[in-house]
C-alpha cells in the first residue's frame, strides 16, 4: 500500500510542476514574474537595460529578469523561437525575421545613425554612382547591406553594377585600411577604427540622409506565443522598457556611463554612442505609433529586404509589430 501512495504523491507533484517547466516564464512566490531577456553588448542594445536594473524598474513592475547576452539578432530570433529566451533585441538588420512571422515585434527602441558608405579620399570617387564597377566591402545582411542597397538605388545602380564582396566587419576594417576594397558599407564604432589608420576616409553616404522617409529602427521582440498567450506579461515588460527609454532620452551621458558599467566594459569605449544614434521619448514614439510612422519604419525595411531577397513580399507591419501593445502600455489607447 506505501509504494501507491508514494506513486500517486510523485504524480501530483510532478503535475504541479511540469506547466511551470514548460511555459517560458514564470512566478516566484512573491508573485514576481521571471522573464528571460536576450540582449546585445553595445550602447543601443543594453542601454535601456542597464537603465532598468539601475532604477530599480524591473521589481517596480513584478518582473525579474534573466538576461543573457548575444552577438547578434538572427540568434535571438532562433532562442524565441526554441523557447530559451521570452523577449530579445534585434538591429536593423534582423528585421526581416520578425517580418517573415519568426516573433512579434512590441517596441521600437532607438533609431539607427551610425551606418555609412565610405570610400578612399585617393579613390577619384565622389559619388555613389562612380562606384560603379568598384569593389564593395559589406557584412550581408546587416544594415550596411541596406544603406548600400538604398545608396545605389538612388544612384540609378544595381548590387549588380558593382562588386559586392560579402566580410564580416571585422575584415571589413582590415581590407579597407589596406585598400584592398575600394569602398566599405558599415558603420561607427567600426568607422572610428578604421580613421585609425585612414583618417581622411569619405563619407558617400549616411544614414540620417534618409530620415525621416526613411529610419533604421533597433526593437525589441518576443515570442509569438507569449504575446498571444500572456499579454498582461508582454504589458509590464513594455512599461519597463518605456520608463528605461524615457531616461536614457533624459541622461545621454550619464547612459553612456551606466551601459558601460552594467557590460562591465570600459568607460571610454561608451563615449559618445548616443551620438550616432536618436533617442527618440516615448511620447513622441506613441504619437509617431499612432499616426502610422513607425509602421512604415517598418514598412521601409521590408522592402529593402525584398530587394534583398531576405523576403519574398512586403508583409503589413500589423502582422508583426504589436502597436496596440506598445500604446497601451503607457495609456496612449
Amino acid at each position: 500500500m506505501r509504494l501507491p501512495r508514494r506513486l500517486a504523491a510523485f504524480t501530483a507533484a510532478l503535475a504541479l510542476v511540469l506547466p511551470v517547466a514548460a511555459c517560458g516564464s514564470s512566478s516566484s512566490g512573491d508573485g514576481t514574474k521571471t522573464v528571460k531577456f536576450g540582449y546585445i553588448a553595445d550602447f543601443a542594445g543594453a542601454a535601456v537595460l542597464a537603465a532598468a536594473d539601475k532604477q530599480g524598474l524591473w521589481a517596480k513592475h513584478g518582473l525579474e529578469p534573466e538576461l543573457k547576452v548575444f552577438t547578434n539578432g538572427p540568434l535571438q530570433i532562433q532562442a524565441l523561437g526554441s523557447g530559451d529566451i521570452d523577449f530579445g533585441y534585434i538591429g536593423s538588420g534582423a528585421t526581416w525575421l520578425p517580418a517573415s512571422g519568426k516573433a512579434k515585434i512590441v517596441a521600437p527602441n532607438m533609431l539607427g545613425q551610425a551606418d555609412r558608405l565610405i570610400t578612399h579620399s585617393d579613390s577619384g570617387i565622389t559619388t555613389v554612382a562612380g562606384l560603379k564597377g568598384k569593389k564593395i566591402g559589406v557584412p550581408e545582411g546587416t544594415s550596411g547591406d541596406m544603406i548600400l542597397e538604398l545608396a545605389l538605388k538612388e544612384a540609378g545602380l544595381t548590387g549588380k553594377d558593382v562588386q559586392k564582396v560579402n566580410m564580416d566587419p571585422s575584415t571589413v576594417v582590415t581590407a579597407f585600411s589596406a585598400k584592398q576594397i575600394d569602398a566599405a558599407a558599415i558603420w561607427y564604432p567600426l568607422i572610428d577604427t578604421i580613421k585609425k589608420n585612414v583618417p581622411d576616409l569619405v563619407e558617400l553616404t549616411k544614414s540620417e540622409d534618409y530620415y525621416p522617409k526613411l529610419s533604421f529602427p533597433s526593437s525589441f521582440v518576443a515570442r509569438n506565443e507569449l504575446v498571444a498567450e500572456d499579454a498582461a506579461t508582454v504589458t509590464k515588460v513594455l512599461k519597463v522598457l518605456r520608463e528605461g527609454n524615457d531616461w536614457v532620452a533624459a541622461n545621454t551621458a550619464e547612459a553612456e556611463t551606466l551601459t558601460a558599467t552594467f557590460l562591465k566594459a570600459p568607460a571610454e569605449q561608451f563615449k559618445g554612442a548616443s551620438a550616432v544614434t536618436k533617442i527618440v521619448p516615448t511620447a513622441e514614439l506613441d504619437k509617431l505609433t499612432k499616426d502610422g510612422s513607425v509602421a512604415n519604419w517598418y514598412k521601409g525595411l521590408a522592402d529593402i529586404f525584398v530587394t534583398m531577397g531576405k523576403l519574398p513580399e512586403s508583409p503589413d507591419p500589423a502582422t508583426y509589430f504589436t502597436a496596440d501593445l506598445y500604446q497601451a502600455a503607457g495609456g496612449a489607447i
